[in-house]
C-alpha cells in the first residue's frame, strides 16, 4: 500500500520494527522509487526483471501485443523519471533547509542519504 485510500495521497511511513529483536523506529521515512511505484508499475517491473528484459517472452507472459508492452514500458520510464526529478526536489529543499538552518545538517544528510537509498 502506497497511496491513501481515502485522497490517493502517497503515504509517509513513520514507524518500522525488527521481527527479530522487535526494536522500533519512530520518524519519517523515505520509500525507495520502485517502492513508489503504483502496483501495476511494479509488477510490470518485475516482469521485465524475472524474463531477463526478453520483451517478446514478456508480451506472450502477460497476453499483451508487443506494441502495448512496448507503450507501457515507456509509461514506466517516465514514472521512475519523474519519481527522480521529485526526490530530486526534495533534496534541493533540504540543501535549502539546511542553509536557512531550519534543519540540521546531521538530519539533513540522514534524509537525503535515504532519498539516494543508502540507508
Amino acid at each position: 500500500m502506497t497511496k491513501c485510500a481515502i485522497c490517493n495521497n502517497e503515504l509517509t511511513v513513520t514507524s518500522c520494527r525488527c521481527e527479530s529483536c522487535n526494536t522500533g523506529y519512530s520518524g519519517i521515512f523515505s520509500l525507495p522509487r520502485l517502492a513508489r511505484l503504483s502496483q501495476e508499475e511494479q509488477q510490470l517491473t518485475e516482469a521485465l526483471v524475472l524474463h531477463g528484459g526478453n520483451l517478446k517472452e514478456m508480451a506472450e507472459d502477460l497476453h499483451i501485443s508487443y506494441p502495448t508492452l512496448k507503450k507501457r514500458l515507456k509509461e514506466l520510464s517516465h514514472a521512475l523519471e519523474q519519481k527522480k526529478e521529485d526526490d530530486e526536489k526534495k533534496i534541493e529543499q533540504i540543501l535549502k533547509d539546511i542553509e536557512l538552518g531550519k534543519m540540521n545538517a546531521e538530519e539533513g544528510i540522514r534524509q537525503i542519504r535515504e532519498i539516494n537509498g543508502e540507508l
